[in-house]
């Protein structure tokens, strides 16, 4: 069986593959506090409830957008299960041609997302990412990689919001039934999501009409993905197993 590790801002997603097929998948809270043992404990937990032994597992490869963190998990992985993770980044052999001025600047989820998103759905496609940040990514159709964009999550945004103006409450991220809210609530609901909705959509627009693809398939991933998706036509897929099945796809690619 082969572990795969998506190390989040957020959360640490843990996925199972056995051969294909993804039998487990777990999340447990990103914290540059915690210790080694504290997260063997955690994982060899979840094992044991899967009825999976330590010793079931071949191989194992993560990506972290964390790097405070990487030695923890990377010695966790060393005592509790007896394996050197492979990590995503620089020398990893992806199948991309990456266009970036410095591609070493490119992140582990990044590339997991676009190696998945390629050889899945193929090119032209645009591949965004709703985590702690979006990421708006552009694959051509020959698979290069030419660049993205980067901007503050709907979450994020929320807490900025009740951060930073006093009067106004944290509330739950539901789909308000208008444009116009009628209180509070429903007014940041129309403002956080039908006005991410909008950049969502103008940044489709615009990376298409730079790759001169009208037709680029737009696939979508990550926890706000699904909530995004009801409100605009402009994303075509959504595929929450997008940057672990890329974590899978780059190890066997590696081996």
């Amino acid at each position: 069986m082969l572990l795969v590790i998506d190390i989040g801002n957020t959360n640490i997603k843990f996925g199972l593959f056995d051969g294909d097929r993804l039998a487990h998948s777990w999340r447990l809270a990103t914290n540059r506090k915690k210790t080694g043992d504290e997260y063997g404990a955690s994982l060899c937990s979840l094992l044991d409830l899967a009825g999976i032994s330590r010793g079931q597992i071949d191989g194992v490869i993560m990506s972290s957008v964390v790097p405070g963190i990487n030695f923890t998990i990377e010695h966790m992985l060393l005592h509790y299960l007896n394996k050197t993770p492979m990590v995503v980044g620089p020398g990893i052999k992806t199948g991309l041609n990456i266009k970036l001025d410095n591609p070493r600047e490119l992140g582990g989820d990044i590339i997991c997302d676009c190696v998945s998103a390629y050889r899945r759905y193929g090119g032209p496609c645009i591949v965004m990412d709703f985590g702690t940040a979006t990421t708006v990514s552009a694959v051509t159709e020959n698979g290069e990689f030419l660049g993205g964009a980067i901007c503050p999550g709907v979450k994020l945004s929320l807490d900025a919001l009740t951060g930073n103006a006093a009067k106004l409450p944290n509330i739950e991220l539901n789909i308000p039934p208008s444009a116009i809210g009628k209180n509070t609530v429903t007014s940041m609901q129309s403002g956080l999501l039908f006005g991410y909705v909008g950049l969502v959509e103008s940044l489709i627009s615009r990376f298409k009409d730079e790759m001169a693809a009208p037709h680029a398939r737009v696939i979508a991933t990550g926890g706000m993905s699904k909530t995004i998706g009801k409100l605009t036509p402009a994303i075509d897929v959504l595929d929450p197993l997008l940057t672990l099945e890329g974590l899978k796809l780059l190890y066997h690619s590696n081996q």
